[in-house]
């Protein structure tokens, strides 16, 4: 038998895309659609689902960008495709899409890369310095992340990693 794949959106930076044919995506946490996802947004279908989800790994992608300084000013996510067993849930809060990774994504699991373009530079890089305290509930600074969260990040085939990362490098 054979374990069901899970869609799962990981928040990464540029120089772990770098990595990732070699080493795999060392990540271990994510979102996906969660049970707790589910019951929280009842009146959601599948596809606004995976959109908080995936929204909520662009967000996570910002705290990323915060900790790595020499990390190109652009946000990451990638879809990965895993086995179930390979995911795990994270506590049970009402709306979380929170999961836990086992190990480090093969680049064979990748189904999209998304990356933020050229124009979401400055703003992607106001948004990274502030995010921690957007979350902490300020509001300007929430303003300067939405301002990130303005831009959509653009899709990329995984066979387009090396071009991908000559454009966003």
């Amino acid at each position: 038998m054979t374990d069901e794949l899970v869609r799962v959106y990981v928040p990464a930076t540029v120089p772990m895309l770098a990595r990732l044919r070699a080493d795999g995506l060392g990540a271990t946490e994510a979102h996906a659609v969660t049970p707790e996802l589910r019951e929280w947004y009842a009146e959601g279908d599948e596809e606004e689902l995976e959109y908080v989800a995936f929204t909520r790994a662009a967000q996570d992608a910002l705290l990323l960008l915060r900790s790595d300084p020499d990390a190109p000013r652009r946000r990451v996510v990638v879809s990965v495709d895993l086995p179930a067993g390979a995911v795990g849930r994270v506590g049970g809060e009402l709306g979380s899409s929170a999961v836990r990774l086992a190990g480090a994504v093969p680049v064979g699991a990748v189904a999209a890369l998304h990356v933020d373009g050229a124009e979401a530079v400055d703003d992607v890089a106001a948004a990274a310095e502030v995010v921690a305290e957007a979350q902490a509930g300020d509001p300007d600074a929430q303003f300067t992340v939405d301002g990130a969260e303005d831009h959509e990040l653009e899709w990329y085939d995984p066979t387009e990693l090396d071009v991908l990362l000559r454009e966003a490098s």
